[in-house]
């Protein structure tokens, strides 16, 4: 997606709008899709005749939150047929890097603005669409928001290379927190506040890191040999983590496209084994963000069906 982007931001910049993703192209078809990790029940809430991505699960369990089309909607998970735009303002052209604050009364949004196409981080209120610029560089995308919503995480572009950086919420200085020549991508704050989970190319395959808030300690937590792991989500319980990987050989390890055979696979936040949940075509968009339901004994994910 990354790689990708390079080119939205070069064909912006030539010819002045935003391009519709090509990715979309083999995503014909999105199933909103709930896995309980209890009963191994696999779910459908609701299938769509195009692409949406990235479910967030609001702390009320009542709603999930996704984008389609540069737009964030929510949801009723009772009544899977009602839906529901929420404002963003100015900001039309999210991507699949949203995050909702702990309490629920904020969103914030990575969008692609009009002025070079590139991605930054904007947060707003839940309710409305106000949105506030986070970060003045880009690009910039969201995937983490500490549990005292006083920071957030992302992945940026910065000289030519991808690493992670944290921010005030409120805006200020961003803080460079890996250094690796690799890629680092994906970092998520544990719900102790103590840690961001991370996944990160710099020992070959890509894999799931943890590091301390402040960047120190950076730690090496999944080693698969077969496969490329992306995105890890902790369970607001602290006790689990849920992330998808990709057959080595069948992708780069810094590359995580959509139209893919993937796996959700679940491992204990303390590291050790892992073990496959689910088998599915997806990729991009799939579990992007975190998805857990409040209980923790539930998922939200996105499949696709494509032509």
């Amino acid at each position: 997606m990354k790689k990708y982007l390079k080119f939205v931001v070069l064909f912006t910049l030539l010819t002045g709008i935003m391009p519709k993703l090509a990715a979309q192209e083999t995503r014909k078809i999105s199933r909103l899709e709930i896995f309980n990790i209890e009963t191994g029940e696999r779910t459908l809430l609701r299938e769509f005749p195009y692409t949406i991505e990235a479910p967030n699960w609001t702390n009320d369990g009542k709603f999930l939150i996704y984008n389609t089309k540069g737009k964030i909607y929510k949801l009723d998970i009772q009544n899977p047929g009602k839906e529901e735009e929420i404002p963003s303002g100015f900001a039309v052209h999210c991507n699949n890097d949203h995050v909702l604050s702990a309490s629920g009364t904020r969103i914030a949004v990575s969008h692609h603005t009009e002025e070079d196409g590139q991605s930054r981080i904007y947060v707003l209120p839940f309710s409305n669409g106000n949105p506030t610029l986070i970060t003045a560089l880009g690009p910039s995308y969201l995937h983490g928001w500490s549990p005292d919503e006083k920071t957030l995480a992302y992945c940026a572009g910065r000289k030519g290379n991808y690493d992670i950086y944290s921010i005030p919420a409120e805006g200020g200085v961003e803080t460079r927190l890996t250094t690796s020549e690799s890629l680092d991508d994906g970092p998520e704050f544990s719900p102790c506040g103590k840690y961001i989970w991370f996944n990160s190319t710099r020992s070959g395959l890509m894999q799931v890191w943890r590091m301390n808030v402040d960047g120190s300690e950076q730690t090496q937590i999944t080693f698969e040999t077969e496969r490329n792991a992306w995105f890890p989500h902790v369970s607001p319980d602290g006790e689990k983590v849920v992330y998808i990987t990709y057959k080595a050989g069948d992708v780069s390890p810094d590359a995580h496209p959509p139209g893919k055979n993937v796996e959700l696979r679940l491992m204990s936040s303390k590291g050790g084994e892992a073990r496959t949940l689910v088998q599915l075509f997806g990729g991009q968009g799939t579990i992007n963000v975190n998805s857990w339901s409040p209980d923790s004994k539930c998922f939200a994910f996105v499949s696709y069906i494509g032509e």
